[in-house]
């Protein structure tokens, strides 16, 4: 059985959360991944979880990563992997360094889009030995057979699914706990307010 994931063993890697790449979501809100992507950075840094985040082309059409992730984990954003146009992130011996240097053996992954540039390094990260859970809800593709066959593809490979707040309760582990207090606040405050009209009026 897979064990946990724990913040002394995980680290979050980002992919492609460009401000171009971003738009060619279509099979979820984009303001929902917006919003659950900026949730685990800040919960990442509430944990103090090793963070790698690449970025391919961007002085191309994909353009920079969003602006929030420079702003909430300015030394991960300095050291972003910007890969020239390899598709599968894990391909580019520049992060698999980063990934490596994180000394973790599992993985929190998300990826914009998920039929390209999540898929690919999520079932290559797999391969290599490590655990990998890939974050449904900070991901999308442009097209609803394309994320269902993506999705398919990843799970035959061993790849494991969750969500913003799922992963965020399994590192908390203890709400009571006080990372885990802070998490729950978090969880309310930038998550559940879309969606829990008490947390919403408390905002």
């Amino acid at each position: 059985m897979p064990s946990p994931f724990r913040p002394e063993t995980s680290a979050l890697v980002l992919i492609d959360h460009q401000v171009g790449t971003m738009q060619l979501i279509k099979t979820l809100d984009v303001a929902h991944v917006r919003r659950a992507t900026l949730a685990l950075a800040k919960a990442a840094r509430i944990l103090n979880l090793p963070v790698v985040l690449t970025s391919s082309q961007e002085d191309r059409i994909q353009q920079p990563l969003m602006p929030e992730l420079a702003e909430l984990l300015p030394e991960a954003y300095a050291a972003r992997v910007k890969r020239e146009g390899i598709v599968n992130a894990w391909d580019d011996p520049n992060f698999r360094a980063a990934i490596e240097a994180t000394g973790r053996k599992q993985l929190i992954m998300g990826g914009v889009t998920t039929d390209v540039c999540l898929i690919y390094p999520t079932i290559s990260a797999v391969a290599a030995g490590y655990e990998v859970q890939a974050v449904l809800d900070i991901s999308g593709s442009p097209f609803a057979l394309s994320e269902e066959t993506a999705r398919k593809r990843m799970e035959l490979a061993g790849v494991a699914f969750t969500a913003s707040n799922t992963i965020i309760a399994e590192l908390a582990a203890d709400w009571a706990s006080p990372h885990g207090s802070q998490l729950i606040q978090l969880l309310f405050s930038d998550l559940l307010p879309a969606v829990h009209p008490v947390a919403q009026r408390a905002g």
